[in-house]
């Protein structure tokens, strides 16, 4: 699959079949994030890569009970293990870092026919608990994956217009 299909065909994805996850499909999903660029090269993350039912079920719940966190038969969550370096232009490294190498995995997830759903609305304090982060790590996304129920046939994006500006911001 070219890049630019898998782009066009990622989704957020919320209902995956009750079917595992082949082990060369989660390793080339994996593989994605470990060549992501990242700050100085540091790759400052750790991917916690969840499969046991019960603790996807705590996870589903530290989500706030959003059922597809369980649903997916994996579930990665995507851990900082450096939240203190600060880029050149004072953004914190750690969430660009780990966006890139999310971003990653939900176009090779995409390449090997699975679905994914990025997921920031969890409690920190209980993730941290479930899968053993240290405290001066942060979970930064739950990443569910699964080959997909449905798929919708129309994302909604503003035009090109509407996010593009030449030469200088105009809002």
């Amino acid at each position: 699959m070219e890049v630019k299909e898998a782009i066009q065909k990622r989704e957020s994805v919320r209902g995956f079949l009750d079917r595992e996850i082949e082990a060369d499909k989660l390793a080339s999903v994996l593989e994605a994030a470990r060549v992501a660029p990242s700050d100085a090269n540091r790759q400052p993350w750790k991917f916690v890569v969840v499969k046991d039912n019960d603790r996807r079920g705590e996870l589903e719940r530290a989500a706030y009970g959003q059922p597809y966190v369980s649903q997916a038969p994996v579930v990665i969550v995507a851990v900082a293990t450096d939240t203190k370096t600060i880029m050149p232009n004072r953004v914190p490294a750690y969430p660009v870092d780990l966006a890139i190498a999310l971003d990653h995995m939900t176009l090779a997830a995409v390449d090997a026919g699975l679905g994914s759903c990025w997921i920031c609305a969890f409690a920190q304090e209980k993730v941290r608990e479930i899968i053993g982060i240290p405290d001066n790590y942060t979970a930064v996304a739950l990443l569910p994956l699964g080959y997909p129920k449905t798929l919708r046939s129309v994302k909604h994006r503003k035009s090109i217009d509407e996010i593009v500006c030449y030469e200088e911001f105009r809002a």
